[in-house]
C-alpha cells in the first residue's frame, strides 16, 4: 500500500482522547530541537476526521513551535480496533528496543557538530584512575564534593562558594541548549532554560570545559528556586550554582553569577558566594504581567544591589521598568519567545 504525505493545519488535528502514552514536558522539548534541528521528517499517523493514531508527541510540538501545518499520513484503512492497537504496539515496540552500547558511544562521539545530550544521548564520565572503585570517592564524585576547597567558600554559616568580581560585558547571550552546535562564539552561554537542560554541566562539570572555553563566558547556571520548593532544596540549588561558577572560574573561563531568589527568606543565603563589585546576571522572564511575581522581584533586586552591589546588571527577558538607581544594565530579549512570535 502506498501512503501519501499531506500537509494538514494544525488546528485541524485531533488528539485521540483515549490516548495512554505520556508525553512530559521534557520529551516534548527534545522533540521539538528535533525538529528544528533535522526538520519535521515523521508524518503523524490520523484517522478519520484527521483524530491522531500515533504521534501525539510531534503534535504537541509543533504547536509548540507555533507551526501551521504538519505533514501527515492517513490510515482509514484501519477498523477502529486496529487502529487504537496500532497506537498502542507503536508506542511500546519503540520504547523496549534499546541500543548496542558500545555502538552508541562511538556514534555519539562522531557526532561533534550536534548536540545529542540534548535528547537524551548522555555518556558516562570517563572512569579515571579508578575513581569510582571506593564508595566514598563515588559519594564525593556525586555531589561534586571534590570541587569544594574550604578556602574558596564564604567564612560564615552557609559556606557557599565565592565567585570572584569581574565587570564584563556580553556581545550576545546564547543558550546552553544551543552551545555545542553554535557558530557564533563571540557570546556568552546563558543557563535560562528548563533545569533538565543542564542538570548534566552538574552532574558532569569537567566534561564541558572544553565546549564552554569556546564562548567569551558564562551565566552561572539557573537552578530553580520556586516559591512551593522545601527550603533545604532552594539553599542546595542556590550552592550549585555558585559551585558551578567558582569551578568555571578556576579553569579561567569569564563568570558572571546569576540572581535567584525566591520569598524573603531566602535573601539570607541566596547572594551568598557573589563577590561585590562585579557584573551579576538577573532574569525578568514571566514576571511583567504577575502583580505577586513583580512585588517578589523587586523586592529580591533591590536586596541583591544592597548585598551585592553590582557595577553593572545583565537582564534577560526584556525591561519592565524597574529602577537600577544608575546601575549600568545591558538588556538581553529572551530568543525563544521572540522566535514563536516571529514563527
Amino acid at each position: 500500500m502506498s501512503l501519501k504525505i499531506e500537509q494538514v493545519p494544525v488546528d485541524e488535528i485531533s488528539p485521540y482522547e483515549g490516548n495512554a502514552k505520556k508525553h512530559p514536558e521534557r520529551q516534548i522539548e527534545q522533540i521539538r530541537q528535533s525538529i528544528e534541528e533535522f526538520g519535521f521528517n515523521n508524518p503523524i499517523a490520523v484517522w478519520k476526521n484527521n483524530e491522531v493514531i500515533e504521534g501525539h508527541g510531534r503534535l504537541l510540538a509543533a504547536k509548540a513551535m507555533g507551526l501551521k501545518k504538519v505533514p501527515v499520513i492517513r490510515l482509514d484503512g484501519l477498523t477502529d480496533a486496529q487502529r487504537r492497537a496500532y497506537g498502542l504496539v507503536h508506542n511500546k515496540l519503540t520504547l523496549d528496543s534499546g541500543f548496542d552500547q558500545k555502538a552508541l558511544e562511538a556514534e555519539i562521539e562522531a557526532l561533534e557538530s550536534i548536540d545529542m545530550d540534548a535528547y537524551g544521548f548522555e555518556l558516562e564520565a570517563p572512569d579515571i584512575d579508578s575513581y569510582y572503585g571506593d564508595e566514598r570517592e563515588r559519594t564525593n564524585k556525586a555531589y561534586n564534593l571534590d570541587l569544594a576547597r574550604e578556602s574558596d567558600l564564604t567564612n560564615d554559616f552557609w559556606q557557599m562558594p565565592v565567585i570572584r568580581a569581574g565587570d564584563y560585558t556580553p556581545r550576545d547571550l546564547i543558550g546552553f541548549n544551543y552551545a555545542k552546535t553554535s557558530a557564533e562564539k563571540d557570546a556568552y552561554i546563558h543557563f535560562y532554560v528548563d533545569d533538565y537542560q543542564f542538570e548534566r554541566v552538574w552532574n558532569y562539570p569537567e566534561k564541558y570545559i572544553e565546549m564552554l572555553a569556546q564562548y567569551d563566558g558564562i551565566l552561572t547556571p539557573d537552578f530553580s528556586l520556586y516559591m512551593d520548593m522545601p527550603m533545604p532544596m532552594k539553599i542546595w540549588n542556590t550552592y550549585r550554582s555558585r559551585q558551578i561558577g567558582a569551578f568555571y572560574q578556576a579553569q579561567g573561563l569569564n563568570v558572571i553569577p546569576t540572581l535567584s531568589w525566591a520569598e524573603e527568606e531566602t535573601f539570607e543565603f541566596c547572594f551568598k558566594g557573589i563577590e561585590k563589585g562585579g557584573a551579576v546576571s538577573v532574569s525578568t522572564v514571566g514576571v511583567k504581567n504577575d502583580d505577586e511575581a513583580m512585588e517578589i522581584w523587586a523586592a529580591g533586586m533591590k536586596e541583591a544591589i544592597r548585598q551585592v552591589e553590582p557595577v553593572r546588571v545583565i537582564e534577560y527577558g526584556g525591561d519592565i521598568g524597574f529602577d537600577y538607581n544608575g546601575i549600568k544594565v545591558e538588556r538581553f530579549a529572551n530568543r525563544v519567545t521572540e522566535n514563536w512570535k516571529k514563527r
